[in-house]
This record gives structure tokens, sequence and C-alpha cells, in this order.
């Protein structure tokens, strides 16, 4: 198995066994976040119906900052949407990436603004 091959085996197995124990409902949906190597994106998805409540991605938007400061605006703005959808709490799926980092910062500016995880 070749180095590639074995980095993402990797990482479908973290993100697999993160997703067995994080399940969204429509009064508590899940905070799914992917972050690549330019973008992040954050939706809110209602997991018993299969639907997306609210959706925010820096993908299109001319944002000269770090990812870092992006990982904030998007933290800030999914919390917005997300009580503009009556929604105070949520399960954050981190996907197979660690909690620390960028995930850190989004989450953190997201409990600033009235999320509760």
């Amino acid at each position: 198995m070749d180095r590639l091959e074995h980095k993402y085996r990797n990482q479908t197995l973290r993100r697999n066994r993160v997703r067995s124990r994080v399940f969204g409902t429509a009064t508590r949906p899940r905070l799914n976040v992917h972050i690549s190597n330019r973008y992040i994106n954050a939706q809110l998805v209602n997991d018993e119906q299969g639907t997306t409540l609210a959706y925010v991605t820096t993908v299109g938007r001319e944002i000269n900052a770090s990812l870092s400061e992006q990982a904030i605006w998007v933290g800030q703005e999914i919390a917005k949407k997300a009580q503009a959808i009556k929604v105070k709490s949520v399960v954050f799926d981190r996907g197979s990436h660690l909690y620390h980092g960028r995930i850190k910062v989004l989450a953190d500016a997201a409990r600033e603004k009235g999320l509760e995880f």
C-alpha cells in the first residue's frame, strides 16, 4: 500500500468512527465542518430527514485573510444562521480532523455567538 492510499484509508476510518457516534436531530442538528487547503465549509444537518438546515462556505468569497480568520468568520455566520432557525444546541462533527487548530477556532467562534455543543 503506498503512502497516499494509507493516508486516505486512515482518514476514512477516523471519519467513520466519528460519524458512528454523532447523529443530528431536528432539535439538535449535526454541525459538520470540512476544511480543505483553500476553503472552509460548515453545515447544520438533520440526519433524521437527511436535510441541510443551514450552510456557510468561503467558496466564492474574496477574503484576504488566513484560514484561521476565515474559520472564525464561518463559525460566527453558522451560529447566526442557527439562531435564525431557532437552533441553540448542536452536535459537533469534526470529520477526520483532530479538535485543534482551525477546527477549534471555528467551534470557539460559534460558541461565542451563543451556539451550545
